[in-house]
C-alpha cells in the first residue's frame, strides 16, 4: 500500500549478529556489525533513494535477535552473551519471544519486504505462512526458488554474507521500478 506521498514502503529484514558494535544500549541498527553490515549499507542506500526528484521509498529496517524476537532498527536494545546460529536455536527463540507472529503482524503495513535470514529461519517463514502473497523479496537458497514463485516473491540466490553486490544492485532497480 503506497502512503499518502506516493512512497513504497519496504522493510528489510535480517537476523542477528555475533559482531557487536556497540557495549550497554544502542539501537538495533547501531548495535550489529559483521554480516549485518551489507544490509545497512543497503537500507542506507534505498533510504537516501531520489527518483524524479523525490525520495523514492520509505524504508524500515528490523533484525530478529536471539533475545528480544523482531526488533525495529530503531529500538534500543542492549548486547546479549548467546547468539542463534542454527536450526535448534531458532525454533527456541521462535518458542520463546514469537519473532514469526511479531513479523506476520507488522508486515501487512509495508508494501515490500525484504529478507535476508539463514535458509533454516526461511524455511520456518515459510512454514508458517509468515507473510502475504506477492510482497516478499527473498535472499535465499535455491532450494526456495519454487516456494518463492509459488507466492509470488521476487527471488535471488543467497551471494555474500547476506545479499551481495549483484543482489542488491538488482533489487535497488526491482524497488525503483516500482516506485
Amino acid at each position: 500500500m503506497k502512503n499518502g506521498t506516493n512512497l513504497r514502503s519496504v522493510l528489510i529484514i535480517t537476523n542477528d549478529s555475533t559482531v557487536f558494535l556497540k557495549k550497554g544500549l544502542a539501537t538495533a541498527f547501531e548495535m550489529f556489525g559483521g554480516r549485518t553490515e551489507e544490509i545497512k549499507n543497503f537500507v542506507a542506500k534505498l533510504d537516501t533513494a531520489q527518483k524524479n526528484g523525490r525520495k523514492m521509498c520509505d524504508v524500515s529496517y528490523g533484525v530478529i535477535s536471539t533475545r528480544f524476537g523482531f526488533v525495529p532498527g530503531n529500538y534500543v536494545i542492549t548486547n546479549y552473551d548467546n547468539v542463534m546460529s542454527k536450526k535448534e536455536d531458532y525454533e527456541r527463540v521462535q518458542r520463546e519471544k514469537d519473532y514469526l507472529g511479531q513479523l506476520k503482524q507488522i508486515a501487512i503495513y509495508f508494501d515490500r519486504i525484504i529478507i535476508c535470514v539463514p535458509n533454516d529461519m526461511f524455511a520456518m517463514m515459510l512454514e508458517n505462512e509468515t507473510f502475504q502473497k506477492g510482497k516478499v523479496i527473498a535472499i535465499t537458497g535455491k532450494a526456495f526458488k519454487e516456494d518463492c514463485t509459488k507466492r509470488n516473491w521476487a527471488f535471488f540466490e543467497r551471494k555474500g554474507a547476506r545479499l551481495g553486490n549483484e543482489n542488491a544492485e538488482k533489487i535497488f532497480k526491482l524497488i525503483e521500478r516500482e516506485s
